[in-house]
């Protein structure tokens, strides 16, 4: 019989609160969504941007919730019959239980933070140590105030492997996270003009990023990016957070872990690399130059948790991209398929700049086009014009046969483009659909990505619409 979650008990000790009603013994899960919420899992409901929980608290119980956690100045306007944990505060009281979660096991942690690529690399190391043991990863991307607290709350206590993501948007938004998580590896992937609106120079983001090493547990240690350039900061704002061992992967010669060569295939690469010493071949199935050196960062974060290295490479065979982070979706269309590659969950300079080269590299088949479809890029600040302008370079260097532009900032890339890589240019992405729809040709590639507030999202959608996929979807 499967243990539970948290028992009642534990649940109380941790939270500090206060059983009102008739709450379940027993807890499976935790969850913040009454929408998915399953039979005797709690519900905590949180106060947030535009929803508050407590609002939904009627149908946790009618799913079937074991409990809500709810705030005490809440109680009033909830159902009298109602099965509850009172609190003053119910994200605090998640906060707390997350932390109780964390001194209850004995797992090996690992952190991933990064200007890019942690949710990749988040996935691909659940992959790995997934041949050695028991893992629990956080889901998506909870990487914040709210979703790395829930991800330690649903830890079981007999996990072997921690992972977890944490990102922030402005300064000191990670050192309370990371305290919690108290990881024993922490990686840091690269670190880019991203969020630059909020703080001004890429060194302090570097700065921000940093903050990760001040949770890093004793006798721990820092991966760092050899090739990134702000390594030399970020490794001496390692030493003077006390971190007792930093190691570093890329391609430099001098890093502890390197890659060796590698080469791409149809979905995905072949990779020759020397992990902290250790020779190891290994194919990754995404494609993407990012995800063979993040994977040099996840290879040595395996070794240094004590899990095994060569079931680790075998398992990034596996490894596939989800909804809006590449992948990649075959559509049938008269006379033939497009491929999309569904890249719009978010986008910064660094990683519009990897899709570009991905999409460069895949292998096209004529009369077929490489197609970009490219939004704004949010938070960059001062320089946003000038860093959309410069995509120019890279969509040349991939070849781009096509360009299609949504928002304000995307029309200085626009108008620098040549007449014949101009698709069609708009004020929002929604002004683009009818043009894009009716331009797809046999054999293209779609590549489609933006900021998530530029809303291409909904351009994926209405190609999926207007093309239903056929049954072979491969995520790249």
């Amino acid at each position: 019989m499967t243990a539970p979650l948290w028992t009642l008990e534990d649940f109380l000790a941790a939270t500090g609160g206060k059983a009102q009603g008739q709450p379940g013994a027993e807890v499976t899960g935790i969850s913040i969504d009454s929408r998915t919420i399953q039979q005797d899992e709690a519900f905590v409901a949180i106060k947030g941007d535009r929803f508050d929980g407590h609002d939904f608290v009627g149908a946790a119980m009618e799913a079937g919730a074991a409990f809500a956690l709810v705030a005490a100045d809440r109680v009033a306007d909830l159902p009298d019959d109602g099965r509850y944990v009172v609190v003053e505060d119910p994200l605090e009281a998640l906060r707390q239980l997350g932390v109780a979660a964390r001194e209850r096991t004995n797992a090996r942690i690992v952190a991933v933070t990064g200007s890019v690529g942690k949710t990749g690399t988040k996935e691909a190391l659940r992959l790995s140590l997934e041949r050695s043991g028991k893992v629990h990863a956080s889901v998506a991307s909870f990487n914040n105030h709210w979703g790395v607290p829930l991800t330690l709350a649903r830890m079981p206590a007999d996990t072997e492997y921690g992972v977890f993501e944490i990102g922030m948007n402005h300064a000191g938004e990670i050192t309370p996270l990371v305290k919690m998580v108290r990881p024993h590896v922490a990686i840091i992937t690269t670190v880019q003009a991203v969020h630059l609106e909020f703080f001004g120079s890429v060194e302090k983001i570097a700065q921000a990023k940093a903050e990760i090493f001040a949770g890093i547990e004793p006798g721990g240690v820092a991966i760092l990016n050899r090739d990134n350039a702000q390594f030399d900061l970020l490794s001496f704002l390692a030493t003077t957070a006390g971190v007792p061992r930093v190691v570093t992967f890329g391609e430099d010669p001098r890093a502890n872990s390197v890659l060796e060569k590698f080469s791409q295939q149809a979905g995905g690469s072949s990779v020759q690399a020397k992990i902290l010493g250790q020779e190891i071949t290994y194919k990754i199935g995404a494609p993407g130059r990012h995800h063979v050196k993040n994977s040099l960062a996840v290879l040595t974060a395996v070794v240094e948790l004590g899990a095994d290295l060569a079931m680790a490479g075998i398992a990034l065979s596996d490894m596939h991209a989800p909804k809006g982070r590449g992948q990649v979706t075959r559509l049938e269309i008269p006379g033939g398929h497009v491929n999309l590659v569904d890249e719009s969950y978010n986008a910064n300079p660094a990683s519009m700049r990897a899709a570009i080269s991905v999409l460069g590299e895949t292998p096209v088949k004529r009369p077929g086009r490489r197609v970009a479809v490219l939004g704004d890029m949010r938070e960059l600040g001062a320089d946003a014009d000038d860093l959309h302008a410069g995509l120019l370079e890279p969509l040349k260097q991939a070849e781009i046969d096509l360009v299609f532009c949504a928002g304000p900032h995307m029309h200085c890339l626009w108008e620098l483009l040549p007449k014949g890589m101009r698709g069609a240019y708009s004020e929002d992405a929604a002004g683009l659909e009818e043009l894009l729809l009716s331009d797809v040709r046999n054999g293209d590639i779609i590549m489609i990505k933006g900021s998530l507030g530029t809303r291409m999202g909904p351009l994926v959608e209405a190609l999926k619409k207007e093309y239903p996929p056929s049954e072979e979807t491969e995520a790249a």
